[in-house]
């Protein structure tokens, strides 16, 4: 099959990136926010929504079970009205499989508004393992039954209804307490979910269950209690930054020498980030409408940093700042900790001539889910090695934008196949380049 030209973008890098762009609410959030509708007959506003793919794979589901979508994106607006929902056809839900990851979230607002819920073969980026086996367990101890023998994917009812429980997370899997939020606010009785994730975007969640009439508590050892209540009603809320995208653009930032203002983007959520940022040598200002970053010229720093759950450096991050630091001068190790296969991207990297070494070891000191499970989990990096551009191939969403960045800061052209990826996560990543003044086609 010919490959779709609008697939692929032909860059001419060596050019800095300068100017300013906006950034809009986080993917990681919106999404969420979207199926929490779902609890309510009503109509929900959610304001701050990024154009991006993933909104258009949950508007189409949530369409599919009779709710009403009408998504503005010149306006950032999505106005869903949740009054009427259905169980959708299983072959119309599964020709959406395969888009998204958020089919499973759809469980606990469908097992409450109609007894039971299908969800299909699951979709996402190939970045390592990602069970759903935390979300079933979590809808097993508060009352469902799953069956996963369905020949199509997993059929879930709930005869009984909801009950709150008790529930503990091995791993703050940021998932598996979105579900449990969920499902266990219009659940009978008192939920406890101990290990959780207290990401910005899952608080940002809370809060939007608040305005629908929850009761929510989170304590500061990680764990969540929940009071179930009878009924909730619509929301009005405006979501918080997409961090991710907006350390992105920080990133090709260092890699291009270049000056980047993102509107939007906001101190809180970023913390940890601008830390690290700042120790890499990079300079950034923030002001009341957005953060100003670039590189001041000179030497970047290396660094040694380690992946963690909030509030610690967060695993989307690593990938675009990798990048920048194939320009550092020295020695930088990443001990990447969340995800098992996060360090696939650096092949290319190495291809376009930089020095990125994989190592089995844990060469780091946070505790690690993959010691001695034989996963390439922890890079050095050794800098600064210019780039020569090539063809590469995006291999998933945080992987694709970091050889874009690649793709901008090294000498000479590139073909990035397979962009489409990137459009899932970075709204209108084209006309960003553009006002930034990259050389693209």
């Amino acid at each position: 099959m010919a490959e779709n030209k609008e697939d692929v973008l032909h860059v001419e890098g060596g050019r800095p990136l300068n100017g300013t762009i906006k950034v809009r609410g986080a993917k990681n959030f919106v999404s969420k926010a979207m199926v929490a509708a779902l609890l309510a007959p009503g109509t929900s506003v959610l304001k701050n929504v990024p154009e991006i793919r993933d909104v258009y794979v949950v508007s189409d589901l949530l369409r599919l079970h009779g709710v009403d979508v009408a998504f503005d994106g010149n306006n950032g607006t999505v106005i869903i009205d949740a009054t009427n929902v259905n169980l959708a056809d299983v072959a119309d839900v599964d020709t959406l499989s395969g888009s998204s990851r958020i089919p499973i979230l759809f469980s606990g607002p469908l097992l409450h508004r109609l007894g039971e819920a299908f969800i299909p073969a699951l979709g996402g980026c190939n970045i390592g393992g990602r069970p759903i086996d935390f979300h079933l367990d979590t809808l097993r101890k508060l009352g469902a039954d799953v069956n996963k023998e369905h020949r199509d994917g997993i059929h879930i009812t709930a005869p009984h209804g909801l009950h709150g429980a008790k529930i503990h997370l091995p791993y703050p899997s940021v998932g598996a307490t979105e579900q449990t939020l969920l499902a266990a606010v219009l659940a009978e009785g008192k939920t406890e979910l101990s290990g959780a994730a207290t990401e910005p975007e899952i608080m940002d969640l809370v809060a939007v269950l608040q305005k629908m009439g929850a009761i929510i508590s989170v304590d500061v050892d990680r764990t969540f209690r929940i009071e179930g209540v009878k009924e909730l009603k619509g929301y009005t809320h405006t979501s918080l930054t997409d961090r991710i995208e907006a350390a992105s653009w920080a990133s090709a930032a260092l890699a291009t020498h270049g000056d980047i203002f993102v509107k939007g983007a906001t101190q809180p959520e970023m913390m940890t980030f601008l830390n690290v940022f700042r120790k890499v040598g990079g300079e950034f200002d923030i002001t009341d409408s957005g953060i100003r970053f670039w590189h001041p010229g000179g030497d970047l720093k290396p660094v040694a940093i380690e992946t963690d759950v909030h509030p610690g450096f967060m695993t989307d991050w690593q990938q675009p700042l990798v990048v920048a630091l194939t320009q550092a001068k020295g020695l930088s190790i990443v001990h990447e900790t969340v995800y098992e296969n996060r360090f696939g991207f650096t092949k290319p990297l190495v291809q376009m001539g930089a020095t990125v070494q994989l190592y089995r070891e844990c060469l780091g000191s946070l505790p690690c889910r993959f010691q001695q499970r034989n996963y390439k989990h922890s890079a050095v990096i050794f800098g600064p090695t210019p780039l020569t551009g090539r063809d590469i191939d995006v291999p998933d969403l945080r992987g694709g934008f970091s050889h874009l960045i690649a793709a901008l800061a090294a000498k000479g052209p590139s073909d990035v196949h397979g962009i489409s990826l990137i459009d899932r996560g970075y709204a209108d990543f084209r006309g960003k380049l553009e006002a930034l003044g990259a050389n693209f086609d």
